[in-house]
């Protein structure tokens, strides 16, 4: 059985703790590997570690920092697709989504190449009479980042990139459903040449998390997860005088005006909502078709394009989707389906009963499409996280609107129109952190930033772009003179630009 270890100070650490988590394989049930859990003891020698490797790393030019990730990101592109096996293995999706995720995680390592730019600071020159002044941005120390199983490559790329290149050291506790990408892309960033101790990986569970949370050492932490956790997350580590971001859940709407291109907008829906077993944060989970006419023309073409799904493993190159993470998670899914039957929303297409010869024992649910789900059902109000759709029928655009700006979540939303003032007038209305017009997935670019608003983000910044450089820094501002000679007594007023 492969042994998965903790990564600190550039060597391998085997856990002595006694615990032990299981790894799976999705698609097929089996164990794959053995994680070692870390102790509460564990997890602070690494944190001693990277405390001990900041100073070093803190004075090392930004130009030379910057030279080490441009190594990393061609050790990245280079082996993309063996990174892309190792996601696909423990979180089943299929192999061109996870080169998709590897591509979106190289991204932000590009945008980290250029720190020695985004480190510039500002200066001006006679603030006062012969006062000069200035200000940079400078790193925090050590800095922890706890990541989810749905994007086991892509979401640590989100974040220690940007905060390594910034002069922090970074301990990184993945999730311990699909570790193994993780690993792999560390060993690729030992191979970069960082110096030792400037990441460092522990597995782990709640006693490693909360040793992160709660201890002097760590200055700030980063997260993404679900939203009951980000509150955990953000209210005990910002109790622990820390600088928190925790990204939380999501129940992201897709407006589709009479208008829309209807087959345009029921591909998009497919791939937003269906994509990844619908196991993303910015998964499209609701559709809301307005007037009867733009919902039964909206269901006429979603019915047989759901029901055409190509479901399978992900050796299966023509798959579109693979099974959920887990056994647990399959449940859970199920029960949500069998929550909006019993709610009385119109179930047009049944996932519960798919089962893939050949691979019975995976983890796989089929398509699910809901018609005439209204705002009080479960499957409405909570995030299900799984390859299930809702149709919620709008009689008009404020009813969409205010459908969504009242919701809980505020992650993600679009809307699909020919009309630029409809358009124009939803992006500045509706009260979501990313926007999408005719673009179902609005994640940002690297070189923006990607967050939620309400209850999808905890904390002051956002995560990547300008501010994850923001999140990783503190700014200083420096005021200066050099008198010519001996200058009168001491002043006690406060100092003015006279």
């Amino acid at each position: 059985m492969k042994k998965i270890n903790n990564a600190i100070g550039g060597r391998e650490v085997v856990s002595n703790s006694g615990r032990v988590a299981p790894v799976f394989n999705p698609a097929t049930g089996e164990q794959v590997a053995e994680l070692g859990l870390s102790s509460a003891a564990e997890v602070a020698d690494a944190i001693a570690v990277a405390k001990a490797a900041f100073p070093a790393w803190r004075d090392t030019p930004p130009l030379k920092r910057a030279r080490f990730m441009f190594r990393f990101k061609e050790l990245l592109t280079e082996n993309t697709d063996a990174i892309a096996r190792a996601i696909s293995a423990e979180h089943g999706k299929t192999h061109d989504d996870a080169l998709g995720e590897v591509a979106r995680g190289i991204e932000v390592v590009e945008f980290a190449c250029g720190i020695p730019h985004l480190l510039k600071g500002e200066f001006a020159r006679n603030v006062g009479p012969a006062i000069d002044s200035y200000c940079d941005r400078q790193p925090l120390g050590v800095v922890a980042g706890i990541t989810p199983f749905n994007f086991p490559a892509m979401v640590p790329l989100w974040m220690y990139p940007i905060s390594v290149a910034c002069g922090n050291t970074f301990i990184l506790k993945p999730s311990e459903r699909d570790p193994s990408a993780v690993m792999f892309v560390y060993d690729l960033f030992r191979q970069a040449g960082f110096p030792e101790g400037v990441l460092n990986v522990v597995h782990g569970d709640k006693e490693a998390v909360d040793v992160l949370l709660k201890h002097p050492d760590v200055k700030a932490i980063s997260f993404v997860g679900s939203t009951p956790i980000a509150e955990y997350v953000y209210s005990t580590g910002t109790a622990h005088g820390k600088r928190v971001q925790a990204l939380g859940g999501a129940k992201n709407h897709m407006i589709i005006m009479p208008d829309a291109d209807m087959d345009q907008a029921a591909d998009a829906l497919m791939g937003a909502g269906y994509g990844s077993a619908g196991e993303r944060c910015m998964a499209i989970s609701v559709a809301v078709p307005i007037g009867e006419k733009t919902a039964d023309a909206l269901v006429e073409k979603l019915i047989p394009r759901v029901e055409a799904l190509k479901i399978g493993p992900a050796t299966d190159k023509s798959a579109d989707m693979g099974p959920v993470i887990t056994e647990a998670h399959k449940r859970k899914v199920l029960r949500y389906i069998d929550q909006g039957v019993k709610e009385g929303a119109k179930l047009l297409v049944d996932g519960r009963g798919f089962s893939l010869q050949g691979y019975e024992n995976g983890y796989f649910v089929g398509g699910t499409l809901f018609d005439r789900v209204t705002k009080d059902m479960t499957i409405y109000k909570e995030e299900i996280f799984g390859p299930v759709l809702s149709v919620v029928r709008a009689k008009g655009y404020e009813e969409a609107l205010t459908l969504i700006n009242e919701h809980e979540y505020g992650n993600g939303t679009a809307i699909f129109t020919r009309d630029g003032d409809a358009a124009r007038a939803f992006a500045d209305r509706i009260e979501v952190g990313m926007v999408g017009i005719n673009v179902p997935i609005p994640v940002p670019v690297a070189y923006f930033s990607f967050g939620g608003w309400k209850r999808s983000l905890f904390g002051d910044h956002s995560i990547y772009g300008p501010e994850g450089v923001r999140f990783n820094t503190r700014m200083k501002t420096v005021t200066t003179r050099w008198p010519a000679g001996i200058k009168d007594g001491a002043v006690f007023t406060f100092p003015s630009l006279d």
